[in-house]
């Protein structure tokens, strides 16, 4: 699976070993969820002011966050044959806001970060988080990739 990085931001140093686990968590999901070797998804590593700013204009909530799912498909049934079908999104993603979550959670940055991963990687797969059944669903699922990839709860 084609995983696009673009480092947009400059709070947190990008290790070329955090790329790396991007791609592992992207291609974990990938096969998990049956992906087509040939689908697509970017991810853009910004700070807080520019996740706040995202936030607000896409979602009208007026803070910064952890990150963000802008499916292309959404409640598209995906045509076998449709190029487009197979450019699954964007998963923006708060290095900033990252890095002082593991801190509370007391994990690394890279498990944060994987666990960001997966969250948007699911919501461009159509999971959601709205009600307390989607949120256990979405919480299982996470933790299952987690597992698999040997990033489990430290």
């Amino acid at each position: 699976m084609e995983v696009i990085i673009h480092n947009k931001q400059q709070a947190v140093m990008l290790e070329s070993a955090m790329k790396d686990m991007l791609h592992q968590v992207v291609a974990q999901v990938a096969l998990v969820y049956g992906l087509a070797d040939e689908a697509e998804v970017g991810i853009t590593l910004v700070d807080d002011a520019a996740i706040h700013e995202m936030n607000r204009q896409y979602r009208g909530k007026d803070r910064a966050t952890d990150v963000l799912s802008f499916a292309l498909n959404d409640g598209e049934e995906q045509l076998e044959g449709n190029p487009a079908a197979l450019l699954l999104g964007d998963i923006i993603l708060s290095l900033e806001t990252a890095m002082r979550q593991a801190e509370e959670y007391g994990h690394s940055l890279e498990r944060e970060m994987a666990y960001l991963t997966v969250h948007g990687m699911l919501h461009l797969l159509g999971y959601d988080h709205e009600c307390e059944a989607e949120k256990a669903e979405m919480r299982q699922e996470e933790e299952h990739v987690l597992m698999l990839l040997g990033i489990g709860r430290d």
